[in-house]
């Protein structure tokens, strides 16, 4: 029997929709830093940023160590000006790893430095009209791709005079779109639904007023896109960090748009077995549904963190997506399931207590089950014939030879 959720799946989907309204790619991620903080103020959170604006909020709980953190990115897919091009139009560079095919037809802002300008994407041949079959056998790449800004410019002088600058950002518009079967549509739930989820799980936490038996920080990171993710934002005594992402909901995958998914690994390899097992269990003992998965061309802010030198167990929590980094789907039953999973991981005990310090002993290192199988047999064999090495400069080395036996005097 499904345990109900504690999750406000209303609010929820309003700070979902709410995130996504607000253009954020790797690079220009101010303005949703400063909206995210807005909500932790409402919710009564206290938190700081990093120099660059990743955000590290505390629930408090009854002891500081060994702390634990979630994470989610604020950052998303995005573009940036490459060059202005004598028609009139943007050619673009991607920022983060996507593919032109689903940038071709997108709605767009343009921040320069005084203005913000809207645009389309298009295809260079953009017109049936005009090249015939031709618009069908051109290839997909981001060189075969410019932007169309909506004002009058035709050429590189009225580009000139918009303010358009080589390096300008380019956002693209979500397109979001929700259902009452609880499906969402969007560009950029990677990962602004895992944000909201992680939001809605706070508020749960601080409505009811629940004990945490130790510190939970909520890392809000604004890179991961790029790949730094939460290099710089853990506090030195966080022992166990669950990076909240999307789940790739694909054929010879196993997740799904429904309850959450565990990742046992992704590119940059396997997670803590322990801390993925817990989670396991904290879904079966509070009836989510839940799969395991293994992503091969994946990686989160867990990895950044591991590779910036901090020793902590990570996990990673993941909402399905059907599309990633494409045109995406999810449904609120999967984010709702990750918050109700994050609520139970935060009032639940530290996975191991006794490791506060970043350096201890055997007596506070888990033990794990030992392989069931006995101990390989030795086969006694003939000995092997130790070969003496060649002599030093051709002088000859002593051979020891066995005695001769001594005949027994009469």
């Amino acid at each position: 029997m499904k345990k109900p959720s504690a999750t406000d799946a209303d609010y929820l989907l309003e700070k979902l929709v709410w995130l996504l309204g607000i253009h954020s790619p790797s690079g220009y991620t101010d303005p949703v830093v400063r909206a995210v903080c807005g909500e932790l103020d409402e919710l009564g959170l206290e938190y700081e940023l990093t120099r660059r604006g990743a955000i590290r909020a505390t629930l408090p709980g009854k002891r500081h160590a060994p702390g634990r953190a979630v994470v989610a990115h604020v950052d998303t897919l995005g573009a940036m000006v490459k060059e202005l091009k004598d028609n009139g139009r943007l050619g673009l560079i991607p920022v983060g790893t996507w593919s032109a095919r689903f940038a071709e037809g997108a709605r767009v802002s343009i921040f320069t430095d005084d203005e913000i300008y809207r645009g389309q994407v298009m295809p260079l041949k953009a017109s049936g009209h005009t090249y015939n079959e031709a618009v069908d056998t051109q290839p997909v790449s981001w060189e075969n791709v410019e932007v169309r800004i909506d004002e009058r410019c035709t050429t590189l002088r009225e580009l000139i005079d918009l303010g358009v600058r080589v390096g300008d950002f380019v956002g693209f518009d979500a397109g979001v779109e929700t259902f009452p079967n609880g499906y969402v549509t969007a560009r950029h739930l990677d990962d602004k639904a895992g944000v909201a989820a992680i939001l809605a799980a706070a508020k749960a936490i601080v409505e009811s007023d629940a004990e945490l038996p130790s510190d939970l920080y909520l890392l809000f990171t604004i890179s991961e896109e790029v790949g730094s993710g939460a290099s710089a934002v853990l506090h030195g005594d966080v022992a166990e960090l669950i990076a909240v992402d999307n789940g790739a909901a694909a054929p010879g995958q196993a997740s799904s748009e429904y309850g959450v998914t565990i990742a046992m690994a992704d590119s940059t390899g396997p997670f803590d077995f322990h801390l993925t097992r817990h989670l396991i269990q904290l879904c079966k003992a509070n009836h989510l549904q839940h799969a395991r998965d293994i992503f091969r061309y994946y990686r989160c802010d867990a990895a950044s963190a591991i590779e910036a030198g901090n020793d902590i167990r990570t996990a990673l929590v993941a909402f399905g997506v059907d599309g990633s980094h494409g045109y995406e789907r999810t449904n609120l039953d999967s984010l709702r399931s990750v918050a109700d999973l994050l609520v139970a991981y935060a009032t639940h005990e530290p996975l191991f207590a006794t490791q506060e310090k970043l350096l201890g002993n055997l007596d506070s290192f888990p033990e794990t089950r030992r392989t069931d199988v006995d101990g390989v047999r030795v086969l006694e064999g003939k000995p092997i014939t130790q070969v003496t090495p060649p002599p030093p400069d051709g002088e000859e080395l002593p051979i020891d030879r066995p005695k001769k036996k001594r005949k027994p005097s009469r």
